[in-house]
């Protein structure tokens, strides 16, 4: 599968005509805009040519060519995975003799080569189920999960960061030592509490906005390195 060719077909090259879409009778004003972007938006474009099932797919895209974390043979993990642009990616870069999990609450589209789970990450038996579906410990644990927006900038974040603390007691019971954790985050960030508790579990931990998220979106990425299995205070 091709992993997205040159960056000059994302945005570069020959200016497009900018679409300009009409408020139909029905349709609410954010859905007009919405309508608009997508049809304007050179990233959603280049996907629909690559046969990528979303322009979220160059995110991951991006933030594995400068961390390098998806590498050939790896066990991933892709919590969230609708629509799957994210597992597709993650299995061009593991290979045949790599695992990639995705789970969801909603149904899927199978991408070949990955394993499907339909469950939510807060079910008691998700651990024991993506456990034996990984075949062993995961090399990364990554979630582009997002909460509807409300519209209200405090209770949107509150939702996000539950999401992502509860994506991170996932990868705590499912790293192997060494391994890598990333999460989608809303700027103004991740909250203080849970940086530090990733500060103490990973070697390194880096924030990230790839040229895929909209310019005026409030999301970003984080990257945690080098996971520390056995972080207790120990005898």
């Amino acid at each position: 599968m091709s992993r997205g060719g040159s960056s000059g077909g994302r945005g570069g090259g020959t200016r497009r005509k900018t679409v300009r879409v009409k408020t139909a009778r029905g349709r609410k004003p954010s859905s007009t805009r919405w309508l608009q972007r997508q049809l304007n938006d050179p990233f959603v474009e280049e996907a629909r040519k690559l046969g990528y099932r979303s322009r979220a797919a160059f995110k991951l895209e991006e933030l594995n060519e400068k961390f390098g974390f998806l590498k050939p043979g790896s066990r991933i993990l892709d919590l969230g995975a609708a629509p799957g642009g994210w597992t597709q990616i993650a299995v061009a870069a593991v290979g045949e003799k790599g695992t990639v999990v995705a789970l969801d609450i909603q149904e899927v589209e199978p991408v070949p080569g990955a394993v499907h789970l339909l469950g939510d990450i807060y079910d008691e038996d998700v651990i024991d189920r993506l456990l034996a579906a990984l075949g062993g410990p995961a090399d990364v644990v990554m979630s582009d999960m997002a909460a509807p927006s409300t519209g209200h900038a405090q209770t949107d974040h509150l939702r996000v960061m539950a999401l992502i603390e509860a994506a991170y007691d996932v990868a705590q019971n499912l790293l192997a030592p060494g391994g890598v954790f990333v999460a989608k985050v809303l700027q103004g960030g991740t909250e203080r509490e849970l940086l530090e508790t990733l500060k103490r579990d990973f070697v390194k931990v880096s924030h990230a906005k790839p040229a895929a998220s909209r310019a005026g979106s409030r999301e970003m990425y984080l990257v945690a390195e080098s996971f520390r299995r056995d972080t207790g205070d120990g005898g």
